[in-house]
């Protein structure tokens, strides 16, 4: 029985032995906006520091999970004042990024439908993340003016081959299935069976003196499906996709997809090279240059580099595409935008490395991420793949 209920866009249920933390955005497909952040933030830190909570569950009302950053706020919110309204927005979510990342209690995210972006930068390192039919994963930031940030260079970095390229180059979606068998997801669960689940939990941590790990995972099991992979899933295509995106540049890699395109009839080849073409030229170069470089940093690291290229971005360094990127995607939502530079070839080296400069010494209103020390977790991510 839940003792203490705050009904606003995130709820906060507390349950004996247990939190649930609620997206309550249903209409807005469970967006972050700046105030759910603070308030997840908040709440989550007092929940590790209280003896009495042994699990965290994060889940979402509506068939959404959670589609992401409140990009449309955001957008609105910098053109009223100072583009680092919008740094501070992405600090925020940055912090909250880090602290579930390396939370000291068991934690389990509810994935039944969509999550995308920052939906995937709260739950991709929760203890368990149960997935459904409903599921449908994808990091689509280079389609509208950005790159895949909130760790992405981190966790996309770890998946097998150079597919973390692929899915942050194309935006390309996988299922719960699809999850699963890369270690996004950890247990496949049908919708239906979801509230009996958490009711089993509920009775177990309100019951039991200690939760382990393994205490907790023993009932998530009892409710785990198997599930076997169609034969035209995205990991039949590993060994094209390593083919593809271990090039050095991202024109090489579209380059290699326009030679696999002649010689292949497959669907998501032609996806792959529509999606690069129309992504922002600028987001696929400092995307490709975050993961590469991601995989030999830890986490915290992958945060902080990302955190200064939003910040270029964002105070428009190099170009306007952030704002036109949003401007054409989600506000006036002709689907036309203008990228400049608008070709690969057109943004060189020397660009992508002025958006990683971490000296904004001609603006006193931008501040640094500051991420406090913690002592890290086991990495659950990493153990799974």
């Amino acid at each position: 029985m839940a003792l203490h209920t705050e009904a606003h866009e995130v709820i906060f249920e507390e349950i004996m032995g247990a939190r649930k933390v609620i997206l309550n955005r249903p209409k807005k497909l469970n967006t972050l906006n700046y105030e759910m952040l603070r308030k997840m933030y908040q709440k989550l830190k007092v929940y590790e520091n209280d003896p009495t909570v042994k699990l965290i569950i994060l889940k979402a009302n509506g068939r959404v999970f959670c589609c992401g950053g409140d990009l449309t706020s955001a957008y609105i919110f910098v053109a009223l004042g100072h583009w680092s309204f919008g740094a501070s927005y992405y600090r925020k979510e940055f912090c909250l990024d880090y602290l579930l990342a390396t939370y000291k209690k068991p934690s389990l995210s509810i994935l039944d439908g969509h999550v995308m972006g920052g939906g995937v930068g709260i739950s991709i390192h929760s203890t368990f993340r149960i997935v459904t039919e409903n599921t449908v994963f994808a990091m689509p930031e280079v389609l509208i003016g950005l790159f895949p940030d909130v760790g992405a260079s981190y966790f996309l970095s770890r998946l097998p081959g150079f597919f973390g390229e692929y899915i942050g180059l194309t935006g390309a979606r996988l299922n719960g299935v699809e999850m699963l068998a890369f270690g996004l997801g950890t247990h496949f669960i049908p919708s239906k069976k979801i509230k009996s689940m958490e009711n089993s939990l509920e009775k177990m941590v309100a019951t039991s003196d200690s939760s382990s790990v393994d205490t907790i995972s023993i009932i998530v099991n009892k409710f785990a499906q198997e599930v076997n992979l169609k034969p035209d899933s995205a990991y039949s295509r590993l060994d094209m996709v390593n083919q593809c995106f271990c090039g050095k540049t991202c024109e090489e890699i579209l380059s290699s997809l326009e030679r696999l395109a002649l010689q292949v009839q497959e669907k998501w080849v032609e996806e792959a090279i529509t999606s690069m073409k129309s992504a922002n030229p600028l987001g696929l170069k400092i995307f490709l240059k975050t993961i590469r470089e991601g995989r030999s940093k830890n986490f915290k690291q992958c945060l902080e580099t990302e955190y200064v290229g939003i910040s270029h971005l964002l105070g428009r360094t190099i170009g306007n595409n952030f704002y036109e990127g949003s401007r054409a995607m989600l506000v006036d939502k002709d689907k036309k935008p203008k990228w400049v530079p608008s070709k690969l070839e057109d943004v060189s080296d020397e660009m992508v490395a002025t958006c990683f400069a971490r000296s904004f010494t001609d603006d006193d209103d931008w501040l640094p991420l500051q991420l406090p020390s913690r002592s890290n977790r086991t990495d659950v991510l990493a153990s799974k793949l």
